[in-house]
Order: C-alpha cells, then sequence, then structure tokens
C-alpha cells in the first residue's frame, strides 16, 4: 500500500489461472522447504517442474564435430572459439586464426550444420524451484518420474504446458544473499551484541546512501556490478525508493528501450520533466515521466490506451520473459491506436510503446525492486557499519555474487578491519572474527580457502584441537589425511607452531615415513638424516604460492612487487589514472577480475583491472576485442592504453591497445615450473590450453591452405 503496487499484477478477476507465486529463501535451506512441501502434500501430489536444456553454440559444435569425424583437437578449437565469440557466427578471419582453412568443404558443412542445431532441444533438466501442486494424484495427470537427485520426483511436462493447462504452481528459489545476512546477524549478535533483524535495522540512514553514491558497494546484494557501480554516483539515490529505482534501472528492457539516459538527465536536472496529461502523471510522476517498471506499463495500457486488464497482464507477460523476445510488438497497433484516439500525439504513442519494447528483453516488475531494495539497504547497512561482519559472513557465503574471495577480503581490510592468516591452531572450516582489534574484529581466514581441501579432514582437525598442536605429527594422529597435511603447509597454515611455508612442506614429505601400526612411536629414517638449511622463500614468492593455493594472499599484492618496473614502461597505477584529466591518454597494467560482453553491448567488451591501490573500470570496443582476444583472455598481467573518460563521477578507460605482461610475474619466483597461470583466480580467469598459442599466432602458408585442416592429422 506504501508504495501503491499495483494489485492486478499478481490477481485479477479477469485472470481465469491461479497466480503466479515466487517465494525466495535462504539458499543453504531451500532444500529443506522442497523437503516440507513433498512431505507436507504427498510425493504424489507435488513435484518439481523440468526445464528443456537446449543446444548452445558449444554443446552443438562439439556434437557435430563428433558425428562428423572431426579431430578431437580441431573440435576443441572450434568449440573454444564459439566459447569466446558475442554471436553463435564465426567468421573465415577466425577460422584462419584458428589455423583451419575455411574454404575446407567438410569443414564448411560442420559449421552449417551447427549454426542449424542451436537452439534445438537437448535434454530435460530440473526446474531450479517450480512446484506443480494438484488436488488429485498427479500420476493420473501427467507422467512422473524420480530425479537423479535423491528424494526428488518430477513431471515430464516444462512450464509452459503447466500454465497452458492451469495448473497451481509455486517457485521456491533461494537467495545467496539471505543466508549471508542470516549469518551477518548471527555474527553481530555473537560479537556485538546486537540483536538484528530484517525488520529492525534502522531505516533512510543517510550515511548509507552517501557509501551506495561512492559506489563502494562491493559484495553487497543486487549494487554490486559494475554497472551499478557507475550508475550510482550518478543517480545519487537518497532514499529507499531511489534503490528500488537503481535496481531496476540496469535491466535489459530499460537500457534497450532507452530508458536509462534520459531519466538520469532527469534526474540531474539536465532535462524538464514532462507529462502528456494529469492521468499520465500520476502513473509516472515517481520516476520522473519514464515508465521504468512493468506495472507502470500495465497502467499506461489501461488509462492511455484502453486496454482491459486482462490486456494488461497479457502485455506484462510478454515483457516478463527471456525466450520470447519481441511479444510487445504484437501490441503495436492496439496500444499506438488507443493512444491517439485518446488525444495523445503519434509522436507521444510511439515514444511510449518503443520504451515498452525495451520491456520485451525482461522489465523488471515495481514489487520485485521493492522486496529487492530491502535486501540492498540491509546489506549496504551491515557494511557501513560492520564491515567486519558483512565480510565473514559473505565469505562464508561463496559461491555468490559477482566478486572472488581475494576482492572481498581486500576490500574488509579497506575499511578498516585486520586479516589474519590460515592456521591450524586458529582456523575454522568458515572464515571467523577473533577478538576486536581497533573498531572491529580481525578476520580470520578460514580452511574453506585452501583449494582442495576437504571438510572431512578440518572436522578432524578442529575435533582433535582441544589443546593447540606443536607438531605436525599431532595432524596426523588426529587423522588428517597426507594430501591434507600438505595442502594445509601449501597454504602456510603451520606458522604457530614455528615452521614456514618451505619448512612445513619439508616435514610434511618426512611424515610420509612415519611408523605406525606396531612400529608407531619409534624413530623414523628422517629423524637420522642430516638438518638442511632450506633455501629462504623471498615474500614475493610467498605471496605466488598463495595465489596458487587459496586464491588470495594478505601478505601483499603481486602488483606491488612490480610497480618500479611498471614505472620504468611508464605504466601508471589505478589511482593515478582515476586523477589524469579527461581525455589524457594513459597506460596502465593490472591483474583482470572481471570480462564481460552483455548481448546489449553490441560487441564492446567490458573489464575490469586491479593492481595493489584500486581497480579501473576498461572499455574495449569490438574490432579491439578482436584485435587483442589474446592478450585480454589469457594475460596473467594485462598492460592496457587508452584515453581517460572522466563522466559522471566515474572514471573508464577507453582502450586502444593491449599488451601482454605476464612475463614479469616469472621475476617474482626462482621457480620457473610455478611461473605460469599463478594469478588465475578471478572469474575473468579460463585456463589456457596447449594450442592456444596456435590458435593466435599460426600464419597460414599457400602450402597449408591446400589441406583440409592445416596444421594437424589429415585422414583423408
Amino acid at each position: 500500500m506504501k508504495y501503491r503496487l499495483l494489485f492486478s499484477r499478481f490477481m485479477s478477476d479477469d485472470r481465469p489461472e491461479p497466480p503466479d507465486i515466487d517465494v525466495d529463501f535462504e539458499k543453504e535451506r531451500r532444500e529443506e522447504v522442497m523437503q516440507y512441501v513433498f512431505n507436507r502434500f504427498g510425493r504424489d501430489r507435488a513435484a518439481i517442474l523440468p526445464t528443456v536444456t537446449v543446444l548452445q553454440s558449444k554443446g552443438a559444435i562439439q556434437d557435430v564435430g563428433r558425428a562428423m569425424g572431426l579431430q578431437v583437437d580441431t573440435v576443441k578449437k572450434l568449440s573454444k572459439a564459439f566459447e569466446e565469440l558475442a554471436d553463435d557466427h564465426i567468421d573465415d578471419e577466425t577460422m584462419i586464426k584458428l589455423g583451419l582453412n575455411p574454404r575446407e568443404r567438410h569443414l564448411r558443412k560442420v559449421i552449417q550444420l551447427t549454426g542449424q542445431l542451436i537452439g534445438f532441444p537437448r535434454q530435460l533438466g530440473q526446474h531450479t524451484g517450480g512446484f506443480v501442486i494438484t488436488q488429485g494424484k498427479l500420476s493420473d495427470l501427467c507422467p512422473v518420474f524420480r530425479a537423479r537427485m535423491i528424494n526428488r520426483t518430477n513431471i515430464e511436462w516444462n512450464k509452459d504446458d503447466i500454465d497452458a493447462l492451469g495448473f497451481m504452481k509455486v517457485d521456491l528459489l533461494s537467495l545467496g544473499m539471505l543466508t549471508a545476512i542470516r549469518k551477518a546477524f548471527d555474527l553481530a549478535k555473537k560479537h556485538h551484541g546486537l540483536d538484528l533483524t530484517l525488520a529492525n535495522i534502522p531505516q533512510d540512514d543517510p550515511k548509507v546512501f552517501e557509501m551506495v553514491t561512492a559506489a563502494d558497494t562491493a559484495g553487497t546484494f543486487q549494487v554490486e556490478s559494475r554497472a551499478q557501480m557507475v550508475m550510482a554516483p550518478q543517480l545519487r539515490p537518497k532514499n529507499f525508493y531511489d534503490l528500488a529505482i537503481q535496481v531496476a534501472l540496469v535491466r535489459p528492457g530499460p537500457i534497450q528501450g532507452d530508458m536509462v539516459h534520459p531519466y538520469i538527465r532527469r534526474r540531474q536536472g539536465l532535462e524538464p520533466v514532462t507529462y502528456e496529461s494529469d492521468e499520465i502523471k500520476a502513473i509516472l510522476e515517481r520516476t520522473l515521466g519514464i515508465p521504468l517498471f512493468q506495472e507502470q506499463a500495465m497502467e499506461l495500457a489501461i488509462v492511455a490506451a484502453g486496454f482491459t486488464p486482462t490486456e494488461a497482464d497479457l502485455l506484462r507477460r510478454s515483457m516478463a520473459t527471456f525466450k520470447f523476445n519481441g511479444l510487445v510488438t504484437k501490441f503495436e497497433h492496439k496500444l499506438i491506436n488507443g493512444m491517439t484516439s485518446r488525444g495523445y500525439s503519434l509522436e507521444f504513442a510511439q515514444r511510449i510503446f518503443k520504451q515498452l519494447e525495451g520491456f520485451g528483453s525482461y522489465g523488471f516488475p515495481e514489487s520485485h525492486a521493492i522486496s529487492f531494495a530491502h535486501l540492498v539497504y540491509v546489506s549496504c547497512w551491515i557494511k557501513c557499519y560492520y564491515p567486519d561482519v558483512f565480510a565473514a559472513a559473505i565469505l562464508n557465503s561463496q559461491p555468490m555474487g559477482f566478486y572472488q574471495p581475494a576482492q572481498l577480503v581486500s576490500d574488509a581490510y579497506k575499511h578498516g578491519v585486520s586479516l589474519r592468516n590460515i592456521d591450524i591452531n586458529h582456523s575454522a572450516w568458515d572464515y571467523t572474527l577473533e577478538e576486536t582489534k581497533g573498531k572491529f574484529c580481525a578476520l580470520r581466514l578460514g580452511f574453506r580457502q585452501v583449494k582442495g581441501l576437504r571438510e572431512e579432514d578440518v572436522h578432524f582437525l578442529t575435533a582433535a584441537r582441544m589443546q593447540p598442536f606443536r607438531r605436525m605429527e599431532q595432524l596426523a594422529e588426529a587423522g588428517v589425511s597426507q594430501a591434507g597435511i600438505l595442502l594445509l603447509a601449501r597454504a602456510d597454515a603451520f606458522r604457530s607452531i614455528g615452521l614456514d611455508r618451505r619448512q612445513a612442506l619439508w616435514e610434511a614429505e618426512a611424515l610420509k615415513d612415519r611408523p605406525i601400526g606396531l612400529f608407531a612411536g619409534q624413530a623414523s629414517n628422517s629423524a637420522f638424516e642430516p638438518q638442511l638449511q632450506l633455501p629462504f622463500m623471498q615474500l614475493s614468492e610467498h605471496v605466488l604460492r598463495d595465489y596458487a593455493t587459496t586464491g588470495l594472499s594478505i601478505k601483499a599484492h603481486p602488483l606491488s612487487f612490480l610497480r618500479s618496473q611498471l614505472q620504468k614502461l611508464h605504466a601508471l597505477s589505478t589511482k593515478q589514472v582515476k586523477q589524469a584529466a579527461n581525455g589524457q591518454y594513459v597506460r596502465l597494467a593490472g591483474i583482470m577480475l572481471f570480462c564481460q560482453r552483455p548481448g546489449t553491448a553490441k560487441g564492446v567488451c567490458f573489464i575490469t583491472l586491479e593492481d595493489e591501490e584500486d581497480t579501473c573500470n576498461l572499455v574495449v570496443f569490438k574490432q579491439n576485442f578482436k584485435k587483442f582476444t589474446k592478450e585480454i583472455l589469457y594475460s596473467d598481467v594485462l598492460c592496457v592504453e587508452g584515453r581517460v573518460q572522466q563522466e559522471g563521477g566515474s572514471t573508464h578507460l577507453i582502450v586502444t591497445k593491449c599488451y601482454d605482461y605476464s612475463r614479469l610475474i616469472g621475476q617474482l619466483t626462482h621457480d620457473k615450473a610455478a611461473e605460469a597461470r599463478q594469478l588465475k583466480n578471478s572469474t575473468a580467469a579460463k585456463k589456457i590450453d596447449p594450442y592456444a598459442d596456435a590458435y593466435f599466432e599460426n600464419m597460414l602458408s599457400a602450402e597449408d591452405l591446400k589441406k583440409p585442416f592445416p596444421k594437424s592429422r589429415n585422414f583423408k
């Protein structure tokens, strides 16, 4: 009622079918809710919906390639190329870069068949949370089968079939942020004596909105993405409803409907806010004359174009689906004629339709935006006032969100949270908060961060830790596996017993000689070996090993060791780039965190680069991405050149050139085998395979072009 949400969005006398019910639960408790539904209604009356999995470009080329007899390495090349393309078309130039002959008839047939197969149904999958509930037995109405997952039952008819038949459907969905907030409330009560709930968080706190405006939202709900961080300084939210608008604004519908920039200009006072009539003003006043929500589109159709509630709901449905783009266009004639017949100008009617047509790529409901905005505010409030609690909660709820643990830990440190290493005598499986150091508690890294470490080994370790461990052998006696001890040694987790990483690895290997059974307690052969002076590990080596074993390091950032060389190469730091003048041509080097090519960006690539000081947003246009694909996708340290763009409080670097500076990483360690791919812990990272250099560097000779598949075995 407070936000005047349109009730016919949920239920209407003109809608004969059951309402669409979506409920979000904690991610870690959703299975509990699903089993409750099964037990409450019975497995003969409740089941999970399936989804029809369709072939994407990567899967299609793999299936066609195998069926058509292509070699494994050729299929692998093509599959990787399709994965990296913004669309499903592979051109001759790309095929030449892959070392293939684009004029070979058999290969062209494979590409042609792949294009035809994309989008074909492949198999039935399991819906993320769609439940169908019936009054009588399901088996009397449709086929029922047991899913591969234990204690789950599926039907064979998908969502569209169920909608057509009018079955009762409920979506039991999950949100990782709900789990993170629940854990944050528990930690706040334990360490700060706060009894927080979703209902008693202080509302409309100016400090929270200032934090959002400053784009200091890493890890928070919905407003943590690069696009949202760029939007926040321009939008400058002042109240709760502004957050709801921000949530809804960065969506495919408003973007394609050209609603984002007009709204921001009106918000900033750069464009007058006008309304065609008082009835239009009543609908669009809260969004400055721009339709941003599905409910507004429905109200416009009813009030300004004479739609019935049923027709308006059909319009809403066409805006609410990802699958059937273009359904909104079917309403064009009725909408425009209805508006012009009521005295609205043709230009205004066409502009409104164009905006609504953008919703065909998915427009956000106002009801969802309000609900999400509440979680946005709660997560931002916790981060603003208790960054220690927020960091521990979000890290213990991984995987979720945009950011990897390395960035979340670094962000916590920037907010004044002390960090402590993984240690056998202090760490638990989860991240924990220890005694207060300054304003906030210290954050202890958890064993969950050690790659490959089993939770079972950690259970044995913590169960036996009644007293602090003093010898490595005690872990083996507690039941921790040899592999687990080696992983802990590689993670530098034995500092509390006086062993650094290299010493711990040496002793861990010696545990293999430990007498067991009848000989337990006797000295091993290792005890009689002469003491060796192990080589000293430089801090830079420790940092690289940290990244290799845990995906992060709290000792230092890898780029801090390379700064002097980068300065000689005239590469600025991220802070220097942000202070540069608009239009200045600069060079920047860093580790790539994100690399995105959204479908609405027409091939433009958005990259976030990180160094020891901060992060910087890069924009790579389609032609430059194609030119520097290898450098962008496979560089441990990416160096770029471009012009600084300062706009609306945000800094972007429009990239014109890219370089691979990965060779600098080799200077940080004496172990040449450890040089390669140490920093690939981000969401942008992709494993490079043995053929990668050949894909991009192979130049075809005239002789090569005569072969069906150059540089590979020829069975023809």
